[in-house]
């Protein structure tokens, strides 16, 4: 697992991508996205030589691009695919705990989270915490709508819907 982060700016997926392709890798999931300014790359990298041989491929294009990055020696199962099978959006006026809470509510319930994406929105003198988060419901969609009852009480809106997921 490859993990690279740095200041948001353009030609990062182009410059890391090609060092290890140059570098004879190849790539599995991978995860990429901007929070706030920054630029963050989560990627199982399958590369036949060392740990510090794969370090040594992306060293310079990562000194280049200002990014900081670690290596971890994973078992990538790349073909391991769980579906989500519900999606909840959570809602509320920003303040500290509402992910740990509705989290934690959800962990409770059996619901084992995939994605999770949050943003803040509103204005700065009334924010408002948003999160969509997929998953599977492994005590069923019932015990997580339960569960979501009780974030409720605390000023916490959510919403809970199936996905549809067409395979093959």
């Amino acid at each position: 697992m490859l993990t690279l982060v740095g200041e948001d700016r353009p030609g990062i997926v182009a410059g890391v991508t090609q060092a290890l392709f140059d570098g004879g890798c190849n790539l599995g999931e991978t995860s990429m996205m901007r929070l706030g300014g920054v630029f963050t790359i989560m990627m199982m990298t399958q590369h036949d030589g060392t740990t510090q041989s794969l370090k040594n491929i992306v060293q310079p294009v990562a000194k280049r691009l200002c990014l900081r990055f670690h290596v971890d020696n994973i078992e990538g199962r790349l073909h391991d695919h769980v579906e989500p099978e519900v999606r909840i959006s959570v809602f509320g006026a920003d303040r500290a705990g509402i992910v740990a809470q509705a989290t934690g509510a959800l962990a409770d319930a059996g619901f084992n989270i995939l994605h999770l994406e949050s943003d803040v929105a509103g204005s700065e003198d009334k924010p408002i915490y948003i999160m969509q988060i997929e998953g599977v419901a492994q005590k069923g969609v019932e015990a997580v709508r339960k569960a979501l009852e009780t974030v409720a009480k605390e000023g916490i809106e959510t919403s809970i819907e199936p996905i549809d997921t067409l395979i093959g």
